[in-house]
């Protein structure tokens, strides 16, 4: 294809398994002694920054797209990588890692290891392939460009104010109890996961400027599946189903997309 360089591609794309493996050994060693594999959500931003910052180093693309793609992903992974440190400090293991252990029975260490370490070190070679692939391409400065760098800051805007709203929500005693209804999120049930959607689409818009960009849409779709069907929003919508007021929550406010609130 005009304008790839297989080879070059090779090179980042192994250099970056070696990096996501090393980061997913450790962060498993590490989750193991906690006795709490919710530690892998750090690492998941991390992750995404290391292998962005790997394509911008090995990729012999363009230049300004290189470091155009470390910077964004790097905004999003580190920003993403503190508040999950946040929000863990002092908690036990997330209830879904819980849950999920829970379903599969069997050998514990052994599922986490596969349901939880591998899997999402799959996923995150997977789904940061336009970033390997923008790497090592050359094209033009364009309209999907700019465009991308838009969604991308749609969705970190959400992702961040959404976050940051929830956590002051949480803080406040008088609200103990109750539903977080407020701001965005009496817009969508999880603007958190709306926005790292959109950062992912904008990731793949800026790599589908040139050509062999495009083919990557498989990653930002599966970001999405992984955010509103698997581990993200259909596993807190299940945990959270029981608590007093989040059926009427539910039916008034849009699950993903962000929409204005039912009366």
């Amino acid at each position: 294809m005009n304008g790839f360089d297989w080879g070059g591609f090779a090179l980042v794309t192994i250099t970056s398994v070696i990096a996501i493996v090393i980061l997913m050994v450790v962060t498993a060693a590490f989750g193991f002694r906690r006795a709490r594999h919710n530690v892998v959500d750090v690492s998941w931003g991390v992750g995404f920054v290391l292998v962005a910052l790997v394509a911008a180093a090995f990729g012999d693309g363009d230049e300004w797209r290189r470091w155009l793609l470390a910077g964004l992903v790097a905004v999003w992974g580190l920003r993403l990588a503190i508040h999950m440190e946040r929000r863990s400090r002092g908690h036990g293991e997330d209830p879904r890692y819980e849950k999920l252990l829970d379903d599969a029975g069997g050998n514990r260490t052994l599922t986490a290891i596969r349901k939880i370490y591998i899997t999402q070190g799959i996923a995150l070679w997977f789904v940061s392939l336009p970033v390997q692939v923008a790497a090592v391409t050359r094209g033009p400065f364009g309209v999907l460009t700019v465009l991308g760098v838009i969604v991308w800051t749609v969705g970190v805007v959400f992702e961040s104010v959404g976050d940051a709203q929830m956590s002051a929500f949480k803080a406040d005693p008088a609200n103990r109890g109750t539903i977080m209804d407020r701001g965005l999120w009496g817009w969508t049930r999880h603007p958190n996961y709306f926005g790292d959607a959109c950062v992912w689409w904008g990731i793949f818009l800026v790599a589908a400027q040139t050509w062999p960009g495009v083919l990557t849409i498989l990653s930002p779709l599966a970001m999405t599946y992984f955010l509103v069907f698997a581990t993200g929003a259909r596993l807190l919508e299940q945990h959270m189903a029981e608590r007093p007021g989040y059926r009427d929550y539910q039916h008034r406010t849009s699950y993903f997309v962000p929409l204005p609130p039912r009366g």
